[in-house]
This record gives C-alpha cells, structure tokens and sequence, in this order.
C-alpha cells in the first residue's frame, strides 16, 4: 500500500469543472444555496480548502475563499447529502454528511451521539442552508471513515 501525503494546496490546476458549484441551475424549482465556512481547530477560516458535494441531483465542487466560505447552488438534501473536504495538512480527504434541519434520523445519525449530532445539520437561512465544516476541536464535526 501506498502511504497518504498531504493534500494540496495544488487545486488549481484540479479545480477546473464544467458545473462548478452548481449541483442544479439556479433556476432549477427547488434549488438552494448550501454555504457555509470550512474552519481549523483553532476556528481560523482555511482558506483554500476544496469541498465536493454529492447528492441524487448530481454533484458540484466548490473552493473556499479568503474567509474560508464556499458556496453551492443546490437542492435541499433528501435524507442528506455527502461533502467531502480536501485541504492542505489532510493526509486524505474527509467524508460528512449534510443533514437539512427537521430532516427524520437515519441509522448513521442516530449512531452519532446526542451532542454531536448538531454537526451534521445545516441550518435553514433565508437564502437556503448553511453547514460549517470544523476540521478540529470544539464542535469538531463528525467525519465518517470507510473500510
């Protein structure tokens, strides 16, 4: 097996594609921005961070900006949609799951402890929902692994 190296910062020359940020047309019935911050353990903006987001309408990739924010023009997630973080000093690239707030548990979510659980939600705003991403520390969110 092959060891895991660091991860970027090398996106732009990866970063490049054809829908971008936009998992549906802003003009799609039902489409949303999903935005949100990508944050470092001591709650600092990561600046150039790439965020890939898949869900049942299709898939979208976003960067992050000076501020560390990202945006999508998507649908709201049924049941949720997976996010999948890359950014510098990440040996791999993490896995969460964006929940929409009032969305019914699934097996996953109910698995995560009670006080955890807010991690995985995104909150409604008036122009759709905002998920951040906390890679460490307090609120840290929950990152899935695979076998």
């Amino acid at each position: 097996m092959t060891p895991g190296q660091t991860i970027g910062p090398f996106f732009g020359m990866a970063l490049p594609y054809e829908a971008g940020e936009q998992v549906v047309a802003a003009d799609h019935p039902g489409a949303v921005e999903l935005t949100g911050r990508v944050l470092d353990g001591a709650g600092e903006p990561v600046p150039d961070a790439l965020l890939e987001l898949w869900q049942q309408e299709g898939f979208g990739r976003a960067a992050t900006d000076a501020d560390g924010r990202y945006r999508f023009t998507t649908v709201a997630p049924t049941p949720f949609a997976v996010l999948a973080v890359f950014a510098r000093g990440l040996p791999h690239r993490l896995f969460t799951r964006v929940y929409p707030a009032g969305a019914p548990a699934d097996a996953l979510i109910a698995s995560v402890p009670q006080d955890r659980r807010h991690t995985l939600i995104a909150t409604t705003t008036g122009r759709g929902l905002e998920f951040d991403v906390r890679l460490q520390g307090e609120n840290e969110t929950v990152f899935l692994s695979y076998e």
